[in-house]
């Protein structure tokens, strides 16, 4: 089958002059094929990653009532110093050995502080010390029961998404029964953790169809605000339950076709509100609040694609002015110069894609990738007989502000019917000359791919377990996986926390591992994405270098030349010895030669050759 990206112009369907052919994936000896099934006993593949911790839930965040399952014991969780939002310590048995067919214990996002890892659950959140990532410990745990729960944190304050009906305003786990009931909470919450193992909310800002996932906005011209894009994908609540809201695809003042604005002010976020529900979907011309994809397939033989009357998830680039909208039916492109305001600059539909779910901007921001989520995460979509760009990831070039279809990508092992399998998130791996991603694939397990060529992605390690049931199929797999100061993070929806650290292969070599180890944050939120700069180091030059030679981009006597000069400029103990001189000379003479070459050279070569020449620079003025 054929596919295409059909772009939206002025009203009317044109489609954009790219085909790639959809292939059904094959039965293959990939070690992912045949893994043997289980909760806590399940075959286990990897390839060029290493699992090097993996944590059950703990008590509070599975359901107590669920039958056992597998022979083979969990492992013992590490105890619960929790309190909730009312300073509630959790009990409970140790994890069971089988998880419930029921999302509401199911783990999903996480963002980071320090050496902390915060993992949302629709039950609430954990915490987790990873000072030592082959060593994390469970450090606090807060029942707040509410669905979605995917977690942000900027400072002392943490957000949480809350979408289920259930959810009440004080965290209460007895959840709502009066239809209209004030009590009732969905939106976004807002704690201060400034006591992480007592965090108390401060702001609960209620919205018309609740908070399946939220997008932090800092924007560098307003420091005193953070902003928070809401996204609600559930029905619109009554105007009964919630002023003002109403689900009427009529009415000039639907709840539908926004995403909502929500304003924190940074010296008083307990006065947190919305300030916003922009038309981002409107056209144009017409005025119309609809004006994207209306729903239903694209024709013969395509997928049936959601109505386009939400965003799912929104991330953000603000050094760039740009965020990237997973909007149900359509991938869009907006300025978000200023935050309050957001403005739509283009958007594509896929007649492959069932549900726009998320994306992920490479660090240049030329680059955006798509991922869609078919069947809502919780249906088989790997199978043998299922297409290549079915439940995927399209990859779009930005050129001009505009989206340019360039590939496909999607973890290549053929999965059984007991194992929901599609894509879903993931983040950059910064490695610097390289755009490369870890992402998530529930029960396709984790998957590393570089798309630095966006037509021909390519694979590079991955990790997978077996189905969860041998018969059923139990919702499970990776929510998220996420780079962080050196380590992989994985959410297993029904299992726990996984770390995994990188191998040096053929497709990745040590020297780029390490250069990407040298990144260090001390904040990370995959939906705010901040451009990452590479220090002028000896390791970052030698994996520019791996790179070149990969690609035969440099000559080896050349490449030689420049190992041996940083050889030289590393034995050197401070910028006063003898030779420190000469070594910086010879580091800018070799630079200004990679600047030569770069001009003749391959585009990625000649942006490899120029990096490489910077950092050559840098390092020779460490030693003057």
């Amino acid at each position: 089958m054929k596919s295409g990206i059909v772009r939206f112009a002025a009203g009317s369907l044109a489609v954009l002059c790219v085909t790639v052919v959809g292939e059904a994936q094959q039965p293959s000896h990939d070690p992912r094929v045949g893994l043997k099934p289980g909760l806590r006993n399940a075959g286990q593949a990897a390839r060029h990653m290493e699992l090097v911790a993996s944590l059950p839930k703990p008590a509070g965040f599975f359901d107590p009532a669920q039958p056992a399952g597998d022979p083979t014991p969990p492992e013992t969780p590490e105890p619960a110093s929790t309190a909730g939002a009312r300073d509630t310590t959790v009990t409970g048995p140790s994890s069971p050995t089988r998880p419930t067919l029921s999302l509401n214990f199911a783990n999903s996002d996480l963002a980071f502080s320090g050496t902390l890892v915060f993992i949302g659950n629709f039950n609430g959140f954990n915490s987790y010390d990873i000072e030592t990532p082959k060593k994390p410990q469970l450090f606090a745990s807060v029942v707040c029961p509410g669905g979605q729960g995917d977690v942000s944190v900027y400072g002392h304050l943490l957000f949480m998404s809350v979408e289920q009906t259930r959810g009440r305003i004080d965290c209460g786990a007895q959840g709502v029964t009066d239809p209209v009931s004030a009590e009732r909470f969905r939106g976004v919450r807002i704690f201060d953790i400034s006591d992480v193992k007592k965090p108390k909310q401060i702001a609960a800002v209620q919205t018309c169809r609740g908070s399946h996932t939220h997008t932090l906005v800092v924007n560098p011209k307003d420091p005193d605000n953070i902003y928070i894009y809401g996204s609600g994908t559930s029905t619109v609540r009554s105007g009964d339950e919630l002023a003002g809201c109403s689900g009427d695809k009529e009415d000039p003042n639907t709840s539908l076709f926004s995403i909502d604005v929500i304003q924190v002010p940074v010296a008083a976020p307990d006065k947190a509100r919305i300030v916003n529900r922009p038309r981002i979907f409107s056209d144009p011309r017409t005025g119309a609040l609809s004006g994207l994809w209306p729903g239903g397939d694209h024709g013969p033989g395509t997928q049936k694609t959601s109505l386009t009357d939400r965003c799912h998830d929104i991330t953000v680039f603000p050094e760039i002015g740009l965020a990237a909208g997973a909007c149900s039916g359509n991938g869009i492109l907006l300025d978000i110069t200023d935050p309050v305001h957001p403005s739509r600059l283009d958007e594509v539909a896929d007649p492959n894609f069932a549900f726009w779910h998320s994306a992920t901007f490479n660090n240049d921001g030329t680059k955006v990738i798509f991922t869609d989520e078919w069947g809502g995460g919780t249906r088989p979509r790997c199978r043998a007989s299922d297409q290549l760009n079915w439940g995927a990831d399209a990859i779009f070039d930005i050129v001009d502000r505009k989206l340019r279809f360039g590939g496909y990508f999607k973890m290549p092992a053929p999965q059984t019917e007991e194992e929901n399998c599609v894509a879903h998130n993931g983040s950059i791996i910064p490695v610097p000359g390289r755009d490369i991603m870890a992402q998530a694939w529930y029960q396709g397990g984790v998957s590393v791919f570089d798309f630095t060529d966006a037509a021909h992605p390519v694979e590079i390690a991955f990790f997978d377990r077996g189905p969860i049931d041998a018969t059923t199929l139990i919702t499970g797999g990776f929510w998220s996986a996420y780079w962080y100061n050196g380590y992989i993070y994985g959410t297993e929806i029904a299992r726990g926390l996984d770390i995994f650290k990188l191998t040096p292969s053929e497709f990745l070599s040590q020297n780029e591992i390490d250069a990407a180890a040298q990144v260090h944050s001390s904040e990370f939120n995959a939906q705010h994405q901040q451009r990452i700069t590479w220090p002028a180091t000896s390791v970052i030059a030698r994996a520019y270098l791996d790179q070149l030679g990969r690609t035969k981009g440099i000559s080896p006597a050349k490449a030689d030349a420049v190992k041996a000069a940083l050889e030289k400029a590393d034995r050197l103990k401070s910028p006063s010895d003898k030779g420190a001189p000469a070594a910086a000379e010879t580091l800018t003479s070799l630079a200004g030669d990679l600047e030569k070459d770069a001009a003749s050279a391959a585009s990625v070569d000649a942006v490899r050759l120029r990096s490489l020449a910077a950092t050559l620079k840098g390092r020779a003025e460490r030693r003057q």
